[in-house]
């Protein structure tokens, strides 16, 4: 087993969810195996760099025992000059989340993508909307690999929290973080819902709408303290999630998480117990009820927990040995 050797092909794009993944993943498989990792850029929307990018991936060789792909590098699967088996990543596809002049594009690529997916000896996902996605669609095997996190770093000290809220000026008044601050997210509608509210609005994040609520750039820790100082988050996202790290993460700080519950993230929710709005007309009463029913966060946590590192680590490592060794 020691002599596997991993290529991980990627896209870099926005530090969030999928890329902190990624990159769990990319360091719990170099403890193990020899693993090379090859970015080929950064395209964050697929803009004018995307086809520079495309031919980037086009021009990739090598070979190994397994190839990781994303959405990008499944494009061009075709064209590239690689040998091992391909294994696609895939935490959401939804073309919702493209600008309009953009949709006939993306479109195209996403046919492009199904009829290359193929060709691949399997696809993991991150949640069983996704699993049921592409077999529904007739794709075998399709593995689940969960998020992990590390939950001793949500243990807090009431200290640390009161100095918190008295260093970004949060006291004396509930706090509803919103999310990170894009349009995709649903802090527009958000906004709108919950503005007459006498509570801290609060958003986080790399940003591309201003909104009159309180916008706070912070390291993970201090993200973390946010979310457990925070009375209800709100993760209102109006494309089919992955899953949703920050509403997990909330979870376990023991913080009510209302959410939209689209894709996978509905199973998070459910999971945990937590409040899933599919009306933004319902938003304020639920904010309302949240803010009477702490226990909501306590029984979030109690879901939420199981999903730890080791267990990450676990599955990723037998992911690899069953595909690299299928009959053993």
């Amino acid at each position: 087993m020691n002599t596997i050797r991993i290529g991980w092909i990627e896209v870099l794009r926005r530090p969030y969810g999928e890329t902190i993944y990624a990159e769990m993943a990319q360091s719990i498989l170099s403890s193990q195996w020899n693993v090379e990792v090859i970015n080929v850029g950064y395209d964050p929307y697929f803009k004018i760099l995307y086809p520079a990018i495309l031919w980037k991936l086009c021009r990739i060789r090598g070979e190994k025992e397994v190839w990781i792909r994303n959405f990008d590098s499944i494009l061009t699967m075709p064209y590239d000059h690689i040998k091992g088996k391909n294994i696609a990543l895939i935490h959401h596809i939804d073309p919702t989340i493209q600008p309009f002049y953009q949709k006939p594009i993306f479109s195209a690529l996403e046919r492009a993508f199904y009829r290359n997916l193929q060709n691949v000896d399997g696809i993991i996902t991150v949640s069983k909307f996704w699993q049921n996605h592409f077999q529904n669609m007739g794709f075998s095997p399709v593995y689940v690999i969960y998020n992990g996190f590390d939950v001793e770093k949500f243990h807090f000290e009431e200290q640390e929290i009161l100095s918190f809220k008295k260093r970004f000026r949060l006291e004396q008044k509930p706090i509803l973080y919103i999310g990170n601050c894009q349009r995709i997210k649903g802090v527009v509608e958000v906004y709108r819902s919950l503005r007459g509210l006498d509570c801290f609005l609060v958003t986080s994040g790399q940003r591309d709408i201003h909104l009159p609520v309180l916008h706070l750039n912070l390291d993970y820790r201090d993200y973390l303290l946010l979310l457990k100082s925070a009375s209800v988050v709100i993760t209102m996202s109006k494309f089919k999630e992955g899953w949703n790290r920050t509403a997990h993460e909330a979870m376990l700080c023991k913080t009510p998480v209302i959410g939209s519950g689209l894709g996978g993230m509905r199973e998070l929710l459910e999971g945990g117990k937590q409040l899933i709005c599919e009306r933004i007309e319902d938003l304020k009463e639920m904010v309302r009820y949240a803010l009477s029913h702490p226990e909501v966060g306590q029984w979030g946590y109690d879901f939420a927990k199981q999903f730890s590192l080791n267990r990450f680590k676990m599955e990723w490592i037998n992911l690899i040995k069953r595909i690299c060794e299928p009959n053993k």
